[in-house]
Order: C-alpha cells, then structure tokens, then sequence
C-alpha cells in the first residue's frame, strides 16, 4: 500500500524553479539546465564530466 501525502503542497511541480533540482546536491539555486546541475556543483565536478579547467 502505498501512502499519497495530500494538502495544499503535496503536488509536484510541474514547471518553475521549484519543479528542477540539484542531481547532486538537491538545491534550487543556480541550476544550469541542460546538466540539471547547480554552478556550485558544476564547478566541483566539471573535470569528471569532461569539462576542461582553466585557470
């Protein structure tokens, strides 16, 4: 059985910034799209993703 929360926020967004997140880190802020990845994150983890880094 499975429990469906219910209430005026239980809903899933379906567009805004509240319907993307983080992969990583779950944040809302800062998301580049196309990697659904935050700056912060993208910036810890470009190198593994094949990103070259400069300095």
């Amino acid at each position: 059985m499975s429990f469906e929360p219910s209430g005026p926020h239980s809903h899933r967004k379906p567009f805004g910034k509240g319907s993307r997140s983080c992969v990583s880190c779950y944040t809302f802020r800062g998301i580049i799209r196309k990697l659904m990845m935050c700056r912060r994150c993208f910036r810890e983890y470009a190198g593994d993703i094949g990103f070259a880094i400069y300095d």
